[in-house]
């Protein structure tokens, strides 16, 4: 087990200067384009495809890194270029992260892939859980998996909600009950593959921010997937159900093996929108002039660009310490939720405070605050809200079921 360090290594600066010149010369410039069409930015994804930044062998050599840290140096880098198009590239990670967690090494070898195509035929993933009555509330799945032994075939009936590349995606990892007196242990994942008949997108959500990543309803109608699309296989499944039955305890279910993997780098997200932010209203604050001089002179706007600075710093330390305790199995206190905690309520404060220091022209779409603060929200919300985070740091802390 490596030794815990907030020092990046070489291989690390490397990267983080790969994807923040990306960043800047291809997403930035895009970036106001695609939120005001709210469409999903395939020629900005492509472009990164291209070079090898979107693609499973980015994700799978990422993921290797023993520190944990070469994700969130990566995702933090690009979220700061813009949360939308990030979310675009970064969108089919957790349908390859539903994968990894369930599937057999098989099915992660066979799919994982086609989760992202390659550059010349660039390929999305979707991972759909939440429903329109069940977010945060796993339990509250109703999307259900029925299995023909007839046919060795699962059907597949249900709509999901909130679902990023929802409908357009190549490959959509669902998440459906298979027993459901068992509740969230009663759940199980499934692969839908290409053109499968039967899945269809409903509406398409209009957001406040990150627009330009494609977020949408998936309809479930009979959809008939082979016996081999449960992942992890119906073997394993059996056993994992009947030891429930018994009251043994069961694996952690299907949406939350997901979730739990992927919080610090959730927190990434916002940290790097957090520090768009800040840079750019410290610049503005060093060359605005009024009542005669620089306002980064006012101590009411020097105070809160060092609040702002001390706040992402704090943020960045809890989230490479979470990433680093994820990967080590290291996790005492719920540090992946506290990590996501954390940079949800810093970008958001963050963003507030940038449009403040630029006044009314932070508050316009001629410059980039507002977008930053609009897209900043969602770090709030989504994979476990604000309060949901919270519920999981009290369990942990205390021991105790809070409900």
């Amino acid at each position: 087990m490596t030794e815990f360090s907030m020092a990046l290594n070489e291989d690390q600066l490397t990267l983080q200067k790969w994807v923040h010149d990306f960043a800047e010369n291809e997403i930035r410039p895009a970036a106001h384009e695609w939120d005001e069409r709210e469409e999903f930015p395939y020629p900005v994804v492509e472009e990164a495809a291209k070079i090898g930044l979107y693609g499973w062998e980015f994700m799978f050599n990422a993921m290797q890194d023993p520190s944990g840290l070469t994700l969130p140096v990566a995702i933090e880098e690009l979220f700061w270029g813009d949360a939308g198009i990030g979310m675009a590239i970064m969108g089919s990670g957790l349908a390859a992260a539903g994968i990894a967690a369930s599937g057999t090494p098989e099915q992660v070898m066979e799919w994982v892939p086609q989760c992202y195509g390659d550059a010349q035929n660039v390929q999305l993933g979707a991972f759909a859980a939440s429903e329109p009555d069940a977010g945060s509330d796993v339990g509250g799945y109703r999307t259900s998996a029925t299995y023909d032994e007839a046919t060795d075939e699962w059907v597949l009936n249900g709509t999901k909600a909130w679902i990023t590349n929802g409908g357009i995606a190549d490959i959509h990892v669902v998440v459906a009950v298979v027993d459901p007196e068992l509740g969230s242990k009663g759940h199980a994942s499934f692969i839908v593959p290409p053109g499968t008949d039967g899945l269809s997108q409903g509406q398409k959500y209009k957001k406040h921010g990150i627009r330009a990543s494609h977020t949408a309803e998936v309809v479930l109608d009979d959809v008939r997937i082979p016996g081999s699309m449960l992942l992890g296989g119906k073997d394993k499944l059996d056993e994992r159900l009947a030891r429930v039955r018994r009251g043994e305890s069961g694996n952690a279910q299907a949406a939350m093996q997901t979730f739990e993997a992927t919080r610090p780098a959730v927190g990434a997200q916002a940290l790097g929108v957090a520090r768009a932010a800040y840079e750019y209203a410290l610049e503005y604050a060093k060359e605005r002039e009024a009542f005669g001089r620089k306002i980064i002179m006012n101590q009411s706007i020097a105070f809160m660009l060092a609040d702002m600075a001390t706040e992402i710093e704090a943020t960045r330390g809890l989230i490479y310490r979470a990433a680093w305790l994820g990967k080590n199995g290291q996790f005492v206190n719920a540090e992946g939720s506290m990590a996501k905690l954390k940079a949800g309520r810093v970008a958001t404060w963050v963003t507030e405070r940038a449009i403040q220091i630029l006044g009314g022209y932070g508050y316009t779409r001629e410059y980039p605050v507002e977008r930053w603060h609009r897209d900043a929200k969602i770090h709030d919300i989504f994979e476990g809200t604000e309060q949901i985070q919270q519920l999981v740091i009290s369990r942990a802390i205390s021991g105790l079921r809070i409900e």
